[in-house]
């Protein structure tokens, strides 16, 4: 096999950008077994982060290397083995020898082996090991870049350094052999790592790469999410590209900005595209795009911005937890890619799109109550499959937060942590020290006309479990009716506490004959230690909730005792399109 290779200290001029780092232990990669590890053990190989300078700092060996390190003096070669975090294709390696300069491997190989799950760990003279990367020399204190054909799928890799020495990190990169569930009617990730998804551009990446975004978990700290620099032009804005690990129908997305606490981007927004090709033309690329841009690259702007569909307008993102929104335009479209924009600047740890892959011909989609439905335009996920006069639309319940229920209304909740607080929030010390008060998070608010008898007031509303129907993705709630309060706003705050019962909420916006836009209708799934308001004039449910009893406080205004006819009701139950809200 030919390879080639070259030398850099810059990483965005990384040729495997596009690409899957395999062997990271974000991933899940692990040393299996090594030769020798003296001096620096082998699992720093591995780590996702940069090699740290050491030098002046000692151990009982000898100075300590952020990497591995063998002693001297070996008459062979020593070697590590490596399990891959997940299956796949490999299209290259980064050898890099950063801060080793006078004990560095002078010489590298590299060999490549499958394993079937449950078998036994390879050893080092297992006669199945493929050599991909014949012998190359290595510099001192410097990332060697080689790549190689594209191998066929692996999950084993054995680095060798000849005679002996130390290597900072190995990073193994090609395209993971993506895990899919088996039937097209069923949702999951699709921009995730282990479903073969890849962020394939980056506006920025300054403190942290766009790759970080579709890594399993939430990580531990900022330093493996996507960060840009700060901004300092008006107008400013960064974005990142991920290619989903199938083409596919979407339904909702996962925005995660956890460690972001003072750095998260103000507003954010996201398109989708069909595209045949790696890399889509979109605001700073050329058309057609090349295999790899270095996020520092400056080129003329694209004039096909309107092959991307808006699927998330622009929304407000807030410290340190997962935003849940659902998409529009999304329903009826095969989508590839997603970009996701963030305005101005700042940081993102994880990136999730959730929807389920196109079918292909002869596949067939389940859906409850409809045995015999033409589901050839299926798609989960506020869409709608008909069947002669009868429609069914399903919609996801995503949890709570107050930036996506703000079209509605707002979240009433404390928060542990004061710094994820949203930034308008005002907070005080309060009760002499032993409470935190979080100063109006919402106005008690109505418009009666003034000849009306019309007071606020508390009132408790005891509510029973719904009817719910378990089904292999969660559960589904039928949505039978929307109400609105036409002159005042209504607040619930639940009497437990207990934040693991669910009661579910869901609105709409109102439509152009004064009644319920459905296409606007979301779900959100509320705790228990989190209260909600709608909007004056807000279609929403009857409050509903999932988890045996319970107890809420609403707070509103009323005409007198609550007699007169305040309250509009659309009775959903009779009409010819049917509701399925989805608690996931």
């Amino acid at each position: 096999m030919s390879s080639k290779t070259f030398l850099s200290e810059n990483p965005s001029q990384n040729p495997f950008t596009t690409q899957t780092e395999l062997s990271s232990a974000s991933l899940g990669g692990s040393i299996l077994s090594t030769s020798d590890e003296f001096f620096a053990q082998a699992f720093h190989l591995l780590l996702r982060e940069p090699a740290k300078c050491l030098k002046g700092q000692f151990g009982p060996n000898g100075a300590l290397f952020d990497g591995w390190e063998s002693r001297r003096h070996n008459p062979g070669c020593d070697w590590v083995i490596i399990k891959l975090g997940t299956t796949g294709t490999i299209n290259g390696f980064d050898i890099d020898t950063s801060h080793f300069n006078g004990n560095e491997a002078p010489e590298a190989s590299v060999q490549i082996l499958h394993i079937t799950e449950g078998e036994e760990p390879p050893e080092a003279n297992d006669l199945r090991w493929t050599e991909v990367l014949p012998k190359v020399p290595l510099q001192p204190s410097a990332r060697h870049f080689f790549t190689v054909p594209e191998t066929q799928a692996v999950n084993c890799v054995k680095l060798n350094i000849h005679p002996d020495g130390g290597v900072a990190r190995f990073r193994v990169y090609g395209n993971v052999t993506p895990i899919h569930p088996k039937s097209p009617s069923d949702l999951f990730d699709m921009a995730h790592v282990f479903a073969g998804g890849r962020v394939v551009f980056t506006s920025d990446q300054h403190f942290g790469v766009g790759s970080n975004l579709i890594l399993p978990g939430r990580g531990k700290d900022m330093s493996d999410g996507w960060e840009t620099k700060r901004s300092r032009q008006p107008g400013h804005k960064d974005w990142a590209i991920v290619k989903l690990g199938a083409a596919g129908h979407l339904s909702h997305i996962v925005i995660d900005t956890a460690n972001f606490k003072g750095n998260f981007p103000q507003y954010c927004e996201v398109h989708a595209i069909n595209s045949n090709l790696d890399i889509p033309p979109h605001p700073m690329s050329r058309t057609p795009p090349s295999t790899c841009y270095p996020s520092s690259e400056k080129v003329a702007p694209t004039t096909k911005e309107d092959e991307w569909t808006l699927v998330l307008p622009q929304v407000q993102l807030g410290p340190h937890r997962e935003h849940y929104f659902q998409l529009e335009n999304a329903g009826n479209g095969t989508f590839t890619h997603v970009r996701m924009t963030i305005l101005p600047d700042g940081g993102v740890k994880r990136l999730r799109v959730f929807g389920n892959k196109t079918p292909t011909l002869g596949e067939e989609v389940p859906i409850r109550g409809f045995d015999n439905a033409d589901t050839s335009d299926l798609v989960l996920g506020n869409v709608m499959v008909e069947e002669g006069h009868i429609s069914l639309r399903k919609i996801p319940a995503l949890s709570l937060t107050p930036e996506a229920f703000y079209p509605f209304g707002q979240v009433v909740q404390s928060y542990a942590d004061i710094t994820t607080a949203p930034r308008s929030v005002k907070i005080t010390p309060a009760n002499f020290g032993t409470a935190t008060k979080y100063h109006k998070l919402s106005l008690v608010e109505s418009s009666y006309p003034s000849v009306v008898n019309a007071s606020a007031g508390i009132s408790v509303y005891r509510c029973q479990p719904a009817e719910v129907v378990k089904e292999s993705t969660g559960r589904e709630v039928t949505l039978n009716a929307l109400e609105r309060h036409p002159f005042t706003n209504q607040a619930f705050l639940p009497m437990g506490q207990d934040k693991d019962k669910l009661y579910l909420v869901v609105v709409a916006k109102n439509g152009l004959d004064d009644r319920p836009d459905i296409d606007t209708l979301r779900a959100f799934a509320a705790r228990g230690d989190q209260g909600i308001v709608y909007n004056t004039g807000v279609w929403h449910q009857p409050m509903t909730v999932l988890d045996g009893p319970m107890d809420l406080a609403c707070v509103e205004t009323q005409i007198g005792n609550g007699d007169a006819a305040d309250c509009e009701v659309r009775d959903l139950s009779g009409s010819v399109e049917r509701v399925i809200v989805q608690i996931m």
